[in-house]
């Protein structure tokens, strides 16, 4: 048993790394006799006593090193409640839904089939992040973790199964009865997506077109990451030619899911984010909403008009997860696709967004392109770009010193803010890149030229 387990597998996020050469099955023990140690010194309660969920996806690796998480865990005293195979969201439900002291889900998210990794939570389905957790995961392994207590101490597994639980529980958000029998493609990517939400949406009488559907490690199709556009052209074709109302795509572990309207043209998370806002406030008016840094003004103005109060945030899910709380918020959108609910324990979720878009295609009698125009012909945005930079900070300091007659924050990175413009740019945690999301309300060529401005001081 490794005292040690490689640096650069503790993220900001979660752990992650390549199978067999960062993370292995003694690596993975190790990870989970830590991180039982961390819940019980986060909970203030004796590892004998702690209940954690475990979950894995279908990577190849998942089951070897899951088995070797879940025996680190039970090495400590720890009791595991492993659901098996599930997305990352359900491992999320059982631990808030049966008050688990956290969870542990053996996932590489959205990453190539080469990779593996764990994201974990602690009680009430809080992300463990960099700054709060994941780093003191890495030190008590470092610091030596000693040998294994004799069998008699050890904790056991209960195993359960939890799809019917978890769709009923999502089921909730919408009202069945009143979505239509809309022609959707979906595309799972290999992953999580198609045994999670396939049994839901053929609850509801869609006419489904299903591709890449069964779980599958290998990916023998395209990697499970809608973001990259290589990803997205089947889908995208797909559904101009099945003539389909709209089509979703899942990531990996199916957490996340991604949109394209009835033309074929992907929907940006800005734009997905502001409508699932309206819908949310129109059910509960009043509310409080989470949108991140980067996004578009559509969010905070569609949420003003709609009667709710926005509140911009830093981006990554441990950060969101905990605002949601403080603020109490019903709702939290990040354009990278990560799309959170208070009453789904302040998780994000690939499940909920789609039923709440099928929904209101279905009650609105309108298509999803219709929907975004007054978006895309407001809002022009440049999506994220991203730069490599040797001295990020030297960058931003140069980005205040050229913009100095903007609104400045500093909440993530540096925004620059202009009554009729605006941009963020971000240091990469992992890797020495800068990260520039910019929108223009002008038009899409102001919004082109201030971005080539904007990316001629990061990159010069």
């Amino acid at each position: 048993m490794p005292t040690t387990a490689p640096q650069q597998i503790f993220k900001a996020y979660d752990v992650r790394g390549l199978y067999g050469d960062e993370i292995d099955g003694d690596v993975a023990e190790a990870v989970g006799r830590a991180f039982a140690r961390v819940l019980s010194d986060l909970g203030g309660k004796p590892v004998g006593e702690l209940r954690i969920g475990l979950g894995r996806d279908m990577r190849l690796s998942a089951p070897e090193l899951a088995a070797r998480y879940r025996d680190g865990m039970t090495c400590e005293g720890a009791t595991v409640i492993d659901a098996g195979q599930v997305g990352s969201e359900m491992l999320y439900w059982l631990v808030g839904s049966r008050e688990l002291d956290g969870g542990l889900m053996c996932t590489a998210s959205h990453n190539p089939k080469a990779y593996t990794g764990a994201k974990l939570v602690r009680e009430g389905a809080i992300a463990l992040s960099g700054d709060a957790g994941i780093q003191d995961v890495r030190r008590t392994i470092e610091a030596g973790l000693g040998d294994p207590p004799p069998e008699s101490e050890r904790g056991s597994v209960e195993e359960v199964e939890i799809y019917d639980e978890f769709r009923a529980d999502a089921l909730k958000f919408i009202d069945p009865d009143a979505v239509k029998p809309l022609r959707v493609v979906v595309d799972g990517g290999n992953g999580m997506a198609g045994p999670m939400v396939g049994p839901l949406l053929e609850q509801l009488g869609l006419d489904l077109v299903t591709a890449y559907w069964t779980p599958d490690g290998e990916f023998p199709d395209h990697e499970p990451n809608p973001l990259l556009p290589e990803n997205r052209e089947f889908i995208m074709r797909k559904v101009v030619e099945e003539q389909a109302d709209l089509g979703i795509a899942w990531d990996g572990d199916a957490d996340r899911c991604f949109f394209i309207d009835d033309t074929g043209e992907f929907v940006d998370g800005d734009f997905l984010t502001a409508l699932l806002a309206e819908s949310l406030l129109r059910k509960s008016p009043g509310e409080a909403i989470l949108y991140d840094v980067r996004a578009s003004r559509a969010v905070a103005d569609t949420v003003a008009a709609a009667g709710g109060t926005a509140h911009p945030n830093r981006v990554g899910h441990a950060f969101f997860k905990t605002r949601m709380r403080d603020e109490g918020a019903m709702f939290g959108g990040e354009v990278s696709g990560h799309y959170y609910f208070r009453d789904f324990y302040c998780a994000d979720s690939g499940t909920i967004p789609a039923l709440l878009i099928l929904e209101l295609l279905s009650v609105e009698d309108v298509k999803l392109s219709t929907l975004l125009d007054r978006y895309r012909s407001t809002y022009f945005i440049s999506g994220e770009i991203n730069s490599t930079v040797e001295d990020g900070d030297a960058k931003l300091a140069a980005i205040e010193e050229r913009y100095d007659d903007a609104r400045i924050g500093h909440l993530d990175g540096v925004s620059v803010d202009y009554d009729d413009w605006h941009f963020n740019v971000r240091t990469s945690n992992t890797e020495p890149l800068m990260r520039l999301c910019l929108e223009s309300l002008v038009s899409v060529e102001d919004m082109e030229r201030r971005r080539d401005e904007v990316l001629d001081i990061i990159r010069s």
